[in-house]
């Protein structure tokens, strides 16, 4: 009797082997539509409903290794396992991740093999965002991960079902067979049809356009702007498709959204704001800043003096706050919710609007104003990137003298050599100690127009001199307009040099104020939207259309390319547009958008890498003897110190990414889709610099090594290094002004003498006025924040975003390496013989920390261009 007991326990002992031997259980992590989503507050809600009635989200394996000989031979497909407990798992009032089980039941019909990929079909109301899908006991392979980061809409919004392949890297031409057409056809699904249907929400399609939905023609001659792109005179970088219907009274512009409406402006839904509540909140405080705060200040100026009396009166925007009428308040909370008005306006009774005091006046409120200062900020400043040194005197300009004239600078060796320390200037030169902040050439072929509008301004050139303690003296400024009778004539100008007392220093002060709002307008404009935001959206475009998510360059590069496309689709919207949020703050006004295309002819992707811009600047020298091979000019010289050690632990992992998949030359050569992308990028993505000789060719290693090590360069450091120094530094507008709204006073005038009398309120009448101050800082301190869901350089959404084990040692030493980058800039800080780190503001230069806290740090390298 014991040993039948016992065999019959055997028996069902092996059939519950054989039974688990035919099971693989999952773990799939997603998020499900908020219940506070800003558009579908009922989509919980019927969610709920739905999965009382049914299985609603169904998943079916992919075989990596078995072909379907009634399917093409594609992979072969397992029967559909269901999400399991999906009502009783809470969807939380703060987005967060929910982790529901699945089961795969496999018969002896069902053998898929090894799963390479899985379908998944949501019937449900609403989206969710799926995350990934941890597959366990997979026979021969134990675990296998999903990473899957993507939003899956209701099935019927899809002519193919969703699929998700596994965190395994191939080659197009090393992929198995079952999962080959699978590939191919998720990358005809990115690419669409081209077809001139509007895109819409749910739909995946990354496709180019120009920048022809800047202009608003349908509301007058006063929105017509030209489109960016497609031409020689007006060229530019694409952006995304959206397929909007042309504008009533223009067929080249597209139409554009009304604001009051909708901010559903699309991008393909992968790439848009929705991670956390935090990443949509952005997109909603903008929108609050441009249709409520700006029109109620706009009334509220009306009636009141639009100008900033002192600079005491400034000050008040930090330490009490600015006074509105009762009334205004009550509009704006009535049509602000209160969450969000508590996060980007600090209330104290009817004192509406107090910022926090900007970095650059929190230790000392004065020393903004020093010449130390002032040239400090060009090296450790929001727009390091500029600077050069002199090569020739006196200064000389690369505008075609048969159409602009001389327009050599007429800033003389008599106006600088005594405070040369002794040295002459050719003497200077040589020793390299002679350098430029130069905004000449870049906007005297614009300023005339410019000019034509309030602003009042100038094209400027400034003489800077090495001293011994490692800091920058300016020597001379140099400010100049077009000659009245013409361009032809070149220009007329003026040479102003330092003086610390009486009106000649409040006229030096007036003199830094003009250059301070060129270099503003510049940084907003090339350093930070061109040569960042606008040049890397061509590139996350030919990605998506033709590298696989299989690829490895693709696995390489995703993470810099998050929110990308849809911060820059906001911006186009409700900053760059036509009358939007930068042409009212920014000096070049309507002009500033074609200013930038005009200055996108001398943009060239070389020399977006760090030590080639260095050395073209002339901030550089190769020096075998040097580390990296570099010496720069001025070594304290904290963004490209920072900056090299960055790049070069960049180019490092790249290195040894590339190196893994490519062994050789030959490789890079036959890679069908990294030729494709390479070729679609340069035709389409850029494709008015297609014919240029500077384009990698893409035929070797070190080719790819380089141009990754580029495009992650500007993806993550340069824009940190541009973009979140922004409220820190500007926030005081004194500091870096954005508008000029008259010309240097002349003697014998109402100014000259106000200036004698009053110099800091004729300082104040002269920059920025009250309304454009209270709107750019609002704007600023939003772009200049880290958003609660950043990632940062050396860091990833997923600890299984491949499954190959060398890559990850890789990446884990890149990520050690920027620790210890980190603690170097630390120690460089409070080293008080480099005074260019921290100078007279006693502002450390923390730009290009890798990590960060969230909110205003002034510090941080997010892994893209994510705000």
């Amino acid at each position: 009797m014991f040993h039948t007991i016992m065999n019959v326990l055997s028996i069902h002992d092996d059939n519950n082997k054989n039974k688990n031997d035919r099971i693989m259980r999952g773990e799939v992590i997603l998020m499900k539509k908020n219940v506070l989503d800003f558009k579908d507050l009922s989509a919980s809600f019927f969610d709920g409903i739905h999965e009382l009635v049914g299985k609603r989200v169904s998943l079916q394996l992919v075989s990596a290794d078995k072909g379907d000989p009634g399917n093409g031979m594609k992979g072969k497909v397992g029967k559909p396992a269901y999400l399991e407990d999906w009502n009783s798992t809470i969807t939380p009032l703060i987005a967060g991740e929910s982790t529901y089980k699945v089961t795969f039941d496999l018969d002896d019909d069902d053998d898929i093999g090894t799963p390479g990929a899985f379908l998944i079909k949501n019937n449900h109301h609403s989206e969710f965002y799926l995350k990934s899908l941890k597959l366990q006991n997979v026979p021969g392979q134990g675990v296998i991960h999903f990473t899957c980061n993507s939003w899956v809409y209701p099935s019927q919004k899809y002519q193919k079902d969703r699929i998700f392949f596994s965190n395994k890297t191939y080659f197009l031409s090393e992929t198995p067979a079952p999962l080959l057409k699978y590939r191919e056809e998720e990358l005809e699904t990115l690419r669409g049809s081209g077809d001139s249907i509007q895109l819409k929400e749910w739909d995946r399609v990354y496709d180019y356009a120009y920048y022809n939905d800047l202009a608003d023609p349908d509301k007058g001659p006063k929105y017509v702007r030209p489109v960016l792109g497609g031409s020689s005179e007006y060229p530019y970088p694409r952006r995304g498709r959206t397929n909007r219907p042309p504008a009533k009274s223009d067929a080249n512009s597209e139409s554009r959204l009304n604001l009051a409406m909708s901010l559903d402006i699309y991008v393909p839904r992968d790439e848009r704001f929705g991670h956390v509540k935090m990443s949509d909140f952005l997109a909603y405080a903008i929108k609050a800043i441009v249709q409520v705060i700006k029109p109620e200040l706009e009334s509220l100026f009306d009636s009141t003096p639009n100008e900033f009396d002192s600079l005491e009166d400034v000050l008040k925007l930090y330490e009490g706050g600015i006074e509105v009428p009762e009334g205004a308040v009550k509009r704006i909370r009535d049509k602000i919710p209160a969450e969000m008005l508590k996060e980007i306006l600090r209330t104290d009774g009817q004192k509406l609007l107090k910022y926090p005091v900007p970095h650059v006046i929190k230790e000392d409120k004065s020393a903004w104003r020093t010449d130390e200062e002032f040239a400090r900020e060009m090296l450790a400043g929001v727009n390091p990137v500029i600077i050069r040194g002199l090569q020739e005197f006196p200064p000389t300009s690369k505008l075609d003298p048969n159409v602009y004239g001389d327009q050599s600078s007429t800033i003389r060796k008599s106006d600088i050599e005594s405070n040369l320390d002794g040295l002459t200037v050719d003497e200077a030169i040589a020793q390299k100690k002679l350098f430029i902040l130069d905004h000449h050439d870049a906007l005297m072929t614009y300023l005339r127009r410019i000019n034509s509008t309030s602003t009042k301004t100038y094209a400027s050139r400034t003489i800077l001199f090495l001293q011994q303690n490692g800091t920058l003296k300016p020597l001379a400024i140099e400010l100049s307009l077009p000659h009245p009778n013409g361009d032809q004539h070149g220009a007329i100008s003026n040479v102003y040099m330092p003086a610390e007392n009486g009106v000649e220093n409040s006229i030096w002060q007036l003199a830094k104020a003009y250059v301070a709002v060129n270099d503003s307008g510049y940084h907003q404009l090339i350093s930070h939207w061109l040569h960042t935001h606008a040049s890397i959206e061509p590139f996350i475009i030919s990605a998506n259309r033709q590298l696989s998510v299989l690829h490895p360059i693709h696995k390489l590069l995703h993470p810099h390319f998050r929110d990308t496309m849809n911060i820059n689709a906001l911006a186009r919207q409700i900053l760059i547009n036509a009358g939007g949020l930068l042409e009212a703050t920014v000096y070049p006004s309507k002009y500033a958008m074609e200013l930038s295309s005009a200055l996108y002819k001398d943009w060239t992707f070389p020399e977006q890498a760090l030590p080639v811009d260095l050395v073209k600047r002339g901030m550089a020298i190769k020096d075998s003897a040097s580390p990296h091979g570099l010496r720069l000019i001025v070594n304290d010289y904290p963004y490209a110190v920072d900056g090299l050690e960055i790049w070069f632990a960049i180019n490092t992992w790249v290195q040894d990414y590339c190196s893994f998949y490519y062994k050789n030359d030959d490789t890079v050569k036959k890679d069908a889709e990294l030729q494709s992308w390479w070729k679609e990028l340069i035709q389409e993505g850029h494709g008015d610099k297609k014919n240029e000789p500077w384009w990698p060719k893409m035929q070797t290693v070190e080719e790819l090594t380089e141009t990754c090590t580029i495009i992650i360069w500007i993806a993550s450091a340069l824009h940190a290094a541009v973009n979140f120094g922004q409220y820190p530094f500007a926030g005081y507008s004194p500091n870096r002004p954005t508008i000029s709204r008259r010309f240097m006073p002349e003697k014998g005038t109402i100014e000259y003498d106000e200036l004698v009398t009053n110099p800091d309120k004729a300082f104040l009448k002269t920059i920025t006025a009250q309304l454009q101050t209270l709107v750019g800082i609002s704007l600023i301190e939003i772009l200049s924040t880290h958003s609660s869901d950043e990632v940062y350089l050396g860091q990833r959404d997923s600890m299984h975003w491949t499954c190959d084990a060398e890559p990850l040692e890789a990446f884990d030493r890149f990520g050690k390496k920027l620790k210890e980058i980190e603690e170097r800039i630390v120690a460089m800080n409070d080293d008080v013989n480099l005074k260019n780190r921290v100078g007279p503001v006693k502002m450390p230069y923390t730009l290009l920390y890798p990590r960060s806290e969230a909110g205003l740090t002034g510090a941080g390298i997010p892994n893209s261009v994510s705000i």
